[in-house]
């Protein structure tokens, strides 16, 4: 039996209702219709972008066209769709709008065509904000980027203001939101807040999708961007992909753009006029915000961030890993002669077959790994003493002569051509290491200080050199870029104090 038809007096008179508040059986009653056939109206008004104040102040006859439904679908036989539900449903894995239409039709057999089942919800899109159309699956993707207005900090003791950025994170499905105040937009300050933003979201998403930015994108490209070293290492500890937006394209990173501006207007705009003295006091504010703003009713959705992400993204995120992630920078290094490489003016040992060969350090502040072609070779501990050796024993060859190309004699013998002072500095710089191998980085030096000015002017600096018992590289280098080489070499200076010998002398053997 088809249900009678509303007159348009009737239809105004219920947009007038609901702007007053009114809820739909209340609306119902008034008018005397059924309530779902108050809801099948505001749905038709949503789906054609009529707001209700805009149809209170139609006539009749405006109103009538603006409401006006398609022959494709006969409102007083069939409801419309459930937009709403079907937006949320969309966003679970696997489920598609071909899916949707499918189970309406078992439920409405007479209800609209696929075709305009889909232009209805296209229609109805519209009308949401420009994050909210974009169909993210639930766990899939990860918004990142910093936000544009910086936050002020005081420091107590003198007075100085320094500025700092808000680093934003929003879930793709739900729009669940993080939001940290970070040091500056290092790659440190940046990997950290990716972990205490995995945290706060209780697992990690299959994509992170960044801007552009340095700390993230090592070198931006539309197709192929380079994503920096540490924050992949970051990706791969949680087992997660990155996908930086594409240049110029704006859809891409909607969601963080959105997120951004919501996390500037709900709560920088609200802490604008605090003063904040530490970092850490800012972000007790900004997270009791945050809770304020994951808890917000969505305006044109059915609850909040926080229940839309327990309702269907809470579960579906990969779980995090047994430890958190630490922080680490990674440096190409090419094995020298010595079979060393060389990090922050330290130098580790790396198997000896690996001279020349590139490599690769992983370095945290309690450790450097070594890798090679993608397989870990090796971990020292770290060390910051400048100019020390960090030295494996089964990392030195059994017989320098037969594996290396360069030995101590060949190095010595080349100092002989020079001239015997030469020949006596590599000696010396030799001898003053544990292993004489530690020495060779800096006789090559030597070596290339005569290709550059001369091997005159190098036995010349080595003889002053050993004179003032300065065996090493940067002192010989020193006095030949300050032509002392040219200078008369002073007379050695006696040593005026007295020798004692007793049981506390250790002595030079001690050394060795």
């Amino acid at each position: 039996m088809a249900k009678k038809r509303i007159s348009m007096k009737k239809i105004k008179e219920l947009f007038r209702l609901k702007m007053q508040g009114l809820g739909n059986r209340k609306i119902a009653r008034s008018i005397n219709v059924s309530h779902s056939r108050v809801g099948d109206i505001l749905k038709l008004a949503a789906v054609q972008g009529l707001k209700i104040e805009e149809a209170v102040n139609l006539d009749e006859g405006d109103l009538e066209q603006r409401l006006k439904v398609p022959i494709k679908m006969d409102l007083t036989h069939n409801p419309l769709p459930d937009f709403v539900k079907i937006h949320e449903e969309l966003k679970r894995k696997g489920v598609t709008l071909q899916l949707l239409w499918e189970e309406y039709k078992q439920q409405y057999p007479d209800g609209c065509s696929r075709s305009w089942f889909c232009e209805l919800y296209g229609k109805w899109g519209k009308t949401l904000q420009m994050s909210m159309r974009q169909h993210h699956k639930a766990g899939e993707k990860t918004f990142v980027d910093f936000a544009g207005l910086m936050v002020p900090i005081i420091n107590k003791e003198t007075g100085e203001v320094t500025e700092h950025p808000l680093f934003v994170g929003v879930l793709g499905a739900s729009n669940y939101t993080y939001a940290e105040l970070c040091r500056g937009q290092d790659l440190a300050s940046w990997t950290k807040a990716h972990v205490n933003m995995f945290n706060y979201f209780g697992g990690v998403t299959e994509i992170i999708v960044p801007d552009n930015l340095k700390s993230g994108v090592k070198k931006p490209c539309y197709y192929e961007p380079d994503i920096n070293q540490t924050f992949l290492d970051l990706a791969c500890h949680y087992g997660c992909a990155v996908i930086p937006a594409r240049i110029k394209k704006a859809k891409d990173k909607a969601k963080a753009e959105v997120g951004v501006l919501i996390a500037e207007r709900w709560i920088l705009a609200v802490l604008r006029n605090r003063k904040f003295f530490s970092i850490a006091e800012a972000n007790e504010a900004i997270h009791e915000l945050l809770e304020k703003l994951n808890t917000k009713p969505f305006k044109k959705l059915e609850g909040s961030r926080r229940s839309l992400f327990e309702k269907i993204e809470k579960n579906v995120l990969k779980p995090l890993p047994d430890r958190e992630y630490e922080f680490a920078l990674w440096k190409k290094c090419t094995v020298n002669i010595d079979y060393h490489i060389e990090v922050d003016r330290h130098y580790y040992s790396v198997p000896y077959s690996l001279i020349h060969q590139v490599v690769e350090a992983r370095i945290t502040s309690n450790t450097l790994q070594v890798y090679f072609k993608g397989k870990r070779l090796i971990a020292h501990i770290r060390s910051y003493v400048p100019g020390g050796h960090t030295t494996i024993k089964e990392h030195m060859p059994k017989s320098h002569q037969a594996y290396l190309e360069w030995s101590p004699q060949r190095l010595i013998n080349w100092g002989k051509q020079v001239g015997p002072n030469t020949s006596e500095v590599m000696q010396k710089i030799l001898e003053a290491r544990a292993h004489p191998e530690q020495g060779y980085r800096s006789c090559l030096g030597v070596m290339r200080l005569g290709k550059k000015f001369g091997n005159d002017r190098l036995e010349k600096a080595s003889m002053r050199a050993l004179a003032g018992k300065a065996y090493s590289y940067k002192n010989i280098k020193s006095i030949l870029e300050r032509n002392l080489d040219k200078q008369p070499v002073p007379a050695p200076t006696p040593d005026t104090h007295p020798k004692i010998n007793h049981e506390f002398v250790r002595g030079n053997n001690f050394y060795h």
